[in-house]
């Protein structure tokens, strides 16, 4: 049985959908991968769980660009040969659900965010307006949709009846994670995904000039321009390494060697306020305490395991003080780490892909 997965950006840095992938090779299906070729001729690897159908853009964003998307993934996805397919994310729905009415074929849907709360859409009312009313047409419409966390979950259900499955994203659990020894010899403090606005990074910057550590920023997003303004600005190019958008294992290895890991989202908006970060999980996974803003479904993890520190406040000087209260404090850094090594037996993607196997399951009855 084959399966046609699609995706809007470049697989070589979106692991979700890759261990998405290796999950549906893993109960013996065939993949095809519909995604964006990276701009910069990256390879993704060998022996990877899918076949990759890569596709240049000619538009590179806004409206245009989407517009482009939809019209090529139809007909690619129309001429591909496939038993079920799997859309990730509202940008990619519209053209496999038509597809999958004109085979007959199912469809599921996997998003792994609230996509019309993005705080990309906030102050574009009609952009936001276009993407609410694909979501109020097609999702009513589905059978199978998964999603990353309870809150979305519900979302589906009180607007529009559907019964979706949650698959959290969590990393692959490989082996016993080495412990870590605090202090440890290089002191830096991390920040890894998307660099957009309302994360409080625009504040970490200003923090830095005094935290007695280096940072890390491993992502890129629509701010990353303005935060290398903001460090040439301050001086702080010796402090503050922006390092770009990484493949998963180069990311994770500079995880491993932090002190510190930070997610520092703010409830700014709808899908901010009800995340659950890939990263608060892969700070687990790399054994690295996490300091975070007390958001609901992140403050669930956080009691649960206490493999972190919730912080109120993200201005700069509160920044600074609790970053270097924390990394002065080996102790409580070397038990915070150690509860990240106990937590990684209940977070593994190994339970979550459980989920991805029952719905598979239920097309075959």
């Amino acid at each position: 049985m084959r399966i046609l997965v699609s995706l809007s950006n470049d697989a070589l840095t979106d692991n979700r959908v890759r261990k998405t992938c290796q999950s549906l090779k893993n109960y013996g299906l065939d993949v095809v991968l519909m995604c964006k070729r990276n701009s910069k001729g990256l390879s993704l690897g060998e022996n990877l769980p899918f076949k990759p159908k890569k596709t240049r853009f000619i538009f590179k964003k806004n409206i245009p660009y989407y517009a482009e998307l939809q019209i090529r993934y139809f007909f690619k996805a129309l001429f591909t040969s496939c038993d079920v397919l799997w859309a990730n994310d509202l940008d990619t729905l519209l053209p496999m659900f038509l597809v999958s009415r004109l085979k007959n074929k199912p469809l599921i849907f996997d998003s792994h965010e609230k996509f019309c709360e993005v705080p990309e859409l906030k102050g574009a009312p009609r952009k936001k307006a276009v993407w609410k009313f694909l979501e109020k047409t097609l999702v009513p419409k589905l059978k199978y949709v998964v999603t990353v966390c309870d809150p979305i979950k519900d979302y589906f259900f009180e607007n529009y009846g559907v019964k979706a499955h949650v698959v959290r994203n969590i990393p692959v659990l490989k082996g016993l994670q080495q412990r870590k020894i605090y202090p440890l010899k290089d002191k830096y403090i991390i920040w890894q995904g998307a660099v957009n606005i309302d994360r409080s990074l625009e504040n970490l910057v200003l923090a830095m000039k005094n935290i007695e550590a280096k940072l890390l920023i491993l992502g890129k997003g629509d701010i990353f321009s303005k935060l290398q303004a903001m460090v040439k600005q301050e001086g702080l190019e010796e402090k503050v390494l922006l390092l770009g958008r990484k493949p998963y294992e180069e990311m994770f290895a500079y995880t491993q060697h932090a002190s510190l890991g930070l997610s520092l989202d703010l409830p700014t908006n709808d899908n901010y306020t009800i995340s659950l970060p890939n990263k608060i999980f892969e700070y687990i996974h790399a054994g690295t305490p996490t300091l975070c803003t007390n958001l609901p479904e992140i403050k669930k993890i956080e009691d649960k395991y206490q493999t972190g520190q919730i912080i109120y406040d993200t201005n700069p000087e509160n920044l600074a003080k609790t970053i270097n209260a924390m990394l002065s404090d080996s102790e409580t850094l070397q038990k915070l780490s150690d509860n990240c090594l106990k937590a990684q037996k209940e977070l593994s993607w190994q339970n979550e892909e459980k989920e991805i196997f029952a719905i598979i399951d239920s097309l075959k009855a």
